[in-house]
């Protein structure tokens, strides 16, 4: 970010707070504007990754051909409605066609969707069809289980309320291959 685009940004910062009736000047919030840039640039750092970078030619030739599953995977996002959190677990499943991704790689593209202003929907399908394109799989599934601070904090006021979405492509629009994928995914639960 340049030097004027970033003065800008910590001017726009310093305005809200005042009209939020707060002194930007207070010892409290003397430094808040900086932080809170830097943390934006943190929590939005996905733009500036690649999927193709991020996997680094970590495709492997492999005959494995059954369902594999990197389940539990936390994401945190930001609502681009109102700029709230969201977070959860991600559940990946795809099954090989020829090739597997290295395991630590599925995390690193679920991290590269999900620090972006998002939509949980979205959210679910950049991640599928980026294991789809770059990996060729017979299928990809995805579900991620987040809870929304826009619907926990203000508005409708629910703490307990979760939003699923899933993505299923492939052979996972197969009913009996999206089933076992599913059940897959209950087993842990009984733990």
């Amino acid at each position: 970010m340049s030097a004027s685009k970033k003065d800008e940004f910590l001017s726009g910062i310093k305005s809200l707070l005042l009209t939020l009736g707060e002194d930007p000047e207070r010892e409290g919030l003397q430094k808040t504007p900086e932080r809170w840039l830097r943390s934006m640039e943190f929590l939005t750092s996905g733009y500036q990754k690649d999927v193709r970078g991020l996997i680094n030619n970590a495709i492997f030739h492999e005959s494995y051909s059954d369902m594999v599953i990197v389940r539990d995977i936390e994401l945190y996002s930001l609502c681009e409605h109102h700029i709230l959190p969201f977070f959860g677990r991600c559940h990946v499943g795809y099954i090989p066609n020829g090739k597997v991704i290295g395991l630590s790689k599925i995390p690193r593209i679920v991290d590269a969707f999900a620090r972006r202003l998002q939509v949980q929907e979205r959210l679910t399908s950049q991640i599928s069809y980026a294991l789809q394109e770059h990996l060729a799989p017979a299928g990809v599934g995805v579900v991620i289980e987040a809870y929304h601070f826009c619907m926990m904090m203000r508005g409708v006021e629910k703490q307990n309320s979760y939003t699923m979405t899933s993505s299923m492509l492939g052979a996972f629009q197969n009913m009996s291959t999206r089933s076992e994928f599913l059940t897959l995914l209950q087993s842990q639960r009984s733990r």
